[in-house]
């Protein structure tokens, strides 16, 4: 019976020896560095949002000279920007419109990719590159032809004009095609053996499947629709149908002067809904950004 003999630790290569296999201590201290640079990225990037919060309760003279610590107008800010200018109507009306925009594209958007990846039809290939080109164009650039025809229809003031502008989307039409087009072809060839319609394959196979990406398109198209501002100033004229860009707008004048502290404190109330929507469509969400990465 042979027994093992373990070689001295002189006998072992350089890079074997105790000194170059203890590297834990660089590791922890590379580490260390990298978390203290997030620490400060993360300190820059809140840094905004706790001067918001801080002028928010401070009137004007105290937000002007950038006072650092709470103010006491907190109830007085509140008073003026939720009761005088009355933001809660805003709120409601933006939350309406972007919910709209979003349901729109996405039903539209789940359409346009089971035509362009379930269908053959003459000009495929070019329709699908007419809408890509409506990518690189801004919606400045239509937004006076959309204006004439919306006005046209008599759609102006109402939330019709508001949305139906923008119930279809390019992006979402590319999403769901590069989404579907990634799928096993033979999803397709089952459903048509089994009798399915096309309504059928997308309600009961296609629309399971992409759950993730419908929740990714629904977070996109909601901070769209809430982040509007030049349309609705174009299009709406009645303030109680106007939404919060444009109401935000209209709290620098709020009194004498320019009102600081309503408009960090609208700002900030404004924030809360798209916050809440990606709170909750958060996993979707990035699931979906991670499955079409992956793919």
């Amino acid at each position: 019976m042979s027994i093992l003999k373990l070689p001295d630790s002189g006998d072992l290569p350089r890079e074997f020896n105790g000194r170059s296999l203890n590297l834990r201590p660089k590791k922890r201290k590379r580490t260390f560095h990298i978390h203290l640079a997030l620490i400060f990225i993360c300190g820059l990037l809140c840094a905004p949002v706790v001067y918001a919060f801080l002028g928010a309760t401070q009137n004007n003279a105290q937000v002007v000279n950038a006072q650092l610590y709470p103010g006491s107008s907190l109830m007085d800010n509140f008073d003026t920007v939720w009761n005088q200018r009355e933001l809660w109507r805003y709120i409601i009306n933006s939350a309406i419109m972007s919910t709209v925009i979003a349901i729109g594209k996405a039903i539209t958007g789940l359409l346009a990719g089971l035509a362009f990846v379930y269908f053959r039809f003459p000009g495929r290939g070019i329709v699908f590159v007419l809408v890509l080109i409506t990518l690189m164009m801004p919606t400045e650039v239509s937004i006076l032809a959309l204006f004439g025809i919306v006005d046209l229809l008599g759609l102006s003031n109402n939330l019709g004009g508001l949305t139906i502008p923008f119930l279809a989307s390019a992006t979402a039409a590319f999403l769901f095609r590069q989404h579907f087009a990634n799928l096993p072809a033979n999803l397709s060839e089952a459903a048509q053996l089994d009798g399915a319609s096309p309504m059928q394959f997308l309600f009961r196979v296609l629309i399971p499947l992409s759950w993730n990406v419908i929740g990714a398109m629904l977070v996109i198209s909601f901070l769209f629709g809430w982040n509007m501002y030049l349309w609705p100033l174009l299009s709406v004229t009645d303030r109680n149908e106007q939404v919060v860009q444009v109401g935000l707008a209209t709290l620098q004048q709020a009194g004498e002067g320019q009102a600081y502290g309503p408009l960090l404190l609208g700002a900030l109330l404004a924030s809360i809904p798209p916050v809440i929507v990606f709170l909750l469509l958060q996993k979707p969400f990035m699931s979906g950004f991670a499955m079409n990465r992956d793919k």
